[in-house]
């Protein structure tokens, strides 16, 4: 690949740019706000000036439900070789083309898995793809070279193809990815009337599950609405046991034993599912989740406390294999968690300690 046109340059279109362009291909920006594709040029994603003549690929990175026009629009204006577009739904834009009329050959649908709670050409970074899931959904009918300039496309952003039907792909996304966020939205929007001192008690917990509720609304109404019925189909299975949750939490309140031992066992069975689902969830690198353990140090918030905290565990021989951190409320400190294997978490706590470090037990 020499040459690509990428259109849409929010988050995705100019980190993909981004990391085209480092890697040596010429790549030409296009979006309906000039503005946005000028601030991806001088970021260095590639000129903002039209290309000459076709391009090896065409990359649509609009809202889903411009992805289909604007893919024809191009398609019909033989704007490049092979055209991909890189929406968080797959099945719809496909079909969309095909009532259009046209020729299916010459795209694939793609979905790179990564993202961050910003957008705009300003949150594009290079690197986003790098070890990530991009999950191409060829037909029978895509064109061999097409599906080349897409795995060329993943290697180059150094993302993993993942190959999968487009409707598996929807399906899929509305259970990991969509419900997820509408979940955490419903948590978070429980914050919102909430009393001041009740916030303030706010910990590591509730930052976790409200994180990406911190997305753009417009953005999500955009991806939702473009996979509504998936999404409904997980989030109806979601209420079913949120409602069974209630009956349950309601009968530990009962006078009567046997309905407080029903209540016990429903709690205790919605935790254990979660259990069992959180497991499946890939570990390091996708591989089988790992069991680590975790050394918890008490850090100052200061310039530099976090590399020579990294420096001390290396030069004690353990390699971190995550991090998390936990900010105390209303001072200026607070707890780095380690996560390491089980057998390197006493000799990198006893290394630490000698280096005058706090150990949390």
């Amino acid at each position: 690949m020499r040459t690509a046109l990428v259109i849409g340059t929010g988050l995705i279109g100019t980190s993909a740019a981004l990391a085209l362009a480092g890697r040596g291909v010429t790549v030409h920006l296009r979006d309906h706000d000039p503005a946005r594709a000028r601030t991806a040029a001088a970021l260095g994603a590639g000129t903002d000036e039209a290309p000459e003549g076709p391009v090896d690929l065409v990359l649509v990175a609009v809202p889903p439900r411009h992805v289909a026009a604007t893919l024809a629009e191009a398609m019909r204006a033989g704007a490049g070789r092979g055209y991909l577009d890189v929406a968080s739904v797959k099945d719809g834009p496909r079909r969309e083309l095909a009532a259009l009329g046209l020729d299916t050959a010459a795209y694939l649908g793609t979905h790179p898995m990564a993202g961050k709670e910003r957008s705009g050409p300003l949150a594009g970074s290079a690197d986003l793809f790098e070890g990530r899931p991009w999950v191409l959904t060829p037909t029978p009918e895509t064109d061999t070279e097409v599906l080349n300039l897409a795995l060329e496309l993943v290697a180059l952003c150094r993302a993993v193809p993942v190959v999968m039907d487009a409707g598996a792909h929807d399906r899929a996304v509305a259970l990991v990815s969509h419900t997820p966020h509408l979940v955490s939205s419903m948590v978070a929007a429980r914050l919102e009337e909430a009393d001041e001192a009740a916030v303030r008690l706010c910990g590591q917990g509730i930052r976790d599950v409200t994180r990406i509720a911190a997305s753009d609304p417009a953005m999500w109404v955009e991806i939702l609405s473009a996979n509504a019925g998936p999404v409904a189909e997980v989030l109806a299975a979601v209420a079913a046991d949120l409602d069974e949750t209630v009956g349950a939490l309601r009968a530990l309140q009962a006078a009567d034993e046997e309905k407080r031992r029903a209540g016990t066992a429903g709690i205790e069975d919605i935790l254990r599912r979660g259990n069992a689902g959180r497991g499946r969830v890939p570990g390091k690198h996708g591989a089988a989740p790992t069991a680590y353990e975790v050394v918890a140090v008490m850090i100052t918030d200061r310039p530099g406390e976090l590399a020579r905290i990294f420096a001390d565990a290396g030069q004690a021989g353990v390699n971190i294999e995550d991090v998390r951190m936990e900010h105390a409320t209303g001072q200026q400190a607070g707890l780095v968690l380690l996560m390491v294997d089980p057998a390197a978490a006493p000799v990198l706590a006893a290394a630490l300690r000698e280096r005058g470090w706090a150990i949390r037990q």
